[in-house]
């Protein structure tokens, strides 16, 4: 991923409301991640417990999405983040939904998906063993490929209806 500022993060949002846009937190960090490894940028904010950002490249430009953590708790023992495949304990996986970007955003249309709490994904599959006994054993490489395209794909169902407006 190449190197972006906090003003890059900012202006590649797409689906924040002009209020979202004024508390949201950059992490301090932002100037020392390191983009040569990184699929995609993503953080929990501090200030707010249940909101969470991801910003990933899409066709060459950064674009980002808000995510709200759904309040509650599941009974499950374990879950799996659908972006990177990982299986962990229940509590370590949320359910996020992204209002969708554009007029059907603003209609209240909005996608979810279950993701690691912490929003760590880049992290978890550059582990090389598996967390889980019962983890499909996939290559490094095919897990970090997964979990970009996976995590691509579900940035680019929120744009979908922004791409046409632009």
């Amino acid at each position: 991923m190449r190197p972006l500022t906090e003003d890059d993060i900012r202006s590649a949002i797409v689906n924040a409301s002009s209020d979202e846009m004024r508390v949201m937190a950059v992490p301090a960090d932002v100037l020392l991640a390191d983009w040569d490894h990184l699929d995609f940028y993503a953080w929990r904010d501090p200030r707010s417990r249940d909101r969470g950002y991801i910003v990933i490249e899409v066709d060459g430009e950064p674009r980002g999405i808000v995510l709200r953590a759904a309040n509650g708790s599941s009974h499950a023992r374990a879950a799996m983040c659908n972006l990177c495949h990982t299986m962990q304990p229940a509590d370590q996986v949320t359910m996020f939904s992204a209002r969708k970007a554009g007029e059907a955003g603003e209609h209240g249309d909005s996608i979810g998906t279950y993701i690691c709490a912490d929003l760590s994904c880049h992290e978890n599959v550059r582990l090389a063993a598996p967390l889980a006994p019962n983890e499909i054993r996939a290559s490094v490489d095919r897990r970090i490929d997964g979990t970009r395209h996976r995590t691509e794909s579900f940035v680019s169902r929120v744009l979908e209806t922004a791409g046409s407006r632009r």
